[in-house]
């Protein structure tokens, strides 16, 4: 078991950021981790994660993991990958490469990786407090995550994170590196005229945290993108504690 830890920058100050939340329902926090838990994530999806492959079905989504995408074949997950851009020409589809923090976290497998201890350290108090205060959200409980990696040609269609009402705020920490705005992949926010009201490019170290339901979606990373979209996605929730 690994005995590294988790930060937050100890320079931030979650009031330098509230006032952009209220207005804006939605804000960007630079250099959120000191920079050693920043670059061990960085290493640890480079090296050390087991990517599955996230992909739509009529109950929702799937992920195939290492070991079934090389049962499945090279032929039927080009079919099935196919079938996802097929669906988002109407509707809500998407295709990209995801690590699913808490499930693996909970049943034991991979012990010690650092998204683990990322997912603890979003859970403590002083992040829950810290996210609380960027928000305003004082009823949440507890922060999910998974690792995404968007490839050349990786998509996420327009979507607003709408569920039960236990989903407060949405979030990603990006873990790109260097990214240049026209390799695409930006996080997009929709008006209801459809129009793009901003667009984020991939950064590194960067906590983009907005409230839901709001629409948005990830662009397609272009086929010449020099660089790797990796980032932490969840939700910040409110559900109740377990009885």
């Amino acid at each position: 078991m690994s005995e590294r830890t988790i930060r937050l920058n100890p320079r931030l100050d979650p009031r330098d950021y509230a006032a952009a939340y209220a207005r804006d329902g939605m804000v960007q926090v630079p250099d959120l981790l000191d920079e050693a838990s920043a670059e061990w994530l960085a290493l640890a999806l480079e090296h050390d994660t087991a990517w599955s492959l996230a992909l739509p079905t009529a109950k929702g989504g799937e992920l195939i993991s290492p070991q079934e995408m090389a049962a499945l074949g090279r032929d039927e997950l080009n079919a099935r990958v196919q079938a996802a851009l097929h669906k988002g020409r109407d509707g809500f589809s998407f295709v990209y490469l995801a690590y699913p923090v808490i499930k693996v976290f909970l049943t034991g497998q991979d012990p010690g990786h650092a998204t683990h201890v990322l997912i603890q350290f979003f859970n403590d108090t002083p992040f829950i407090e810290f996210a609380k205060a960027v928000t305003g959200e004082t009823a949440l409980t507890k922060i999910d995550a998974q690792a995404t990696w968007f490839r050349p040609g990786d998509f996420l269609t327009l979507h607003d994170d709408t569920d039960q009402g236990q989903r407060r705020a949405a979030y990603t920490l990006g873990l790109s590196r260097d990214w240049r705005s026209d390799w695409g992949g930006q996080l997009m926010f929709h008006d209801a005229n459809g129009d793009i009201e901003r667009g984020l490019k991939p950064g590194f170290n960067v906590w983009t945290v907005f409230k839901t339901p709001r629409m948005h979606s990830v662009a397609p990373v272009a086929g010449y993108a020099g660089g790797k979209r990796r980032s932490i996605t969840g939700w910040l929730r409110d559900d109740p504690p377990v009885k």
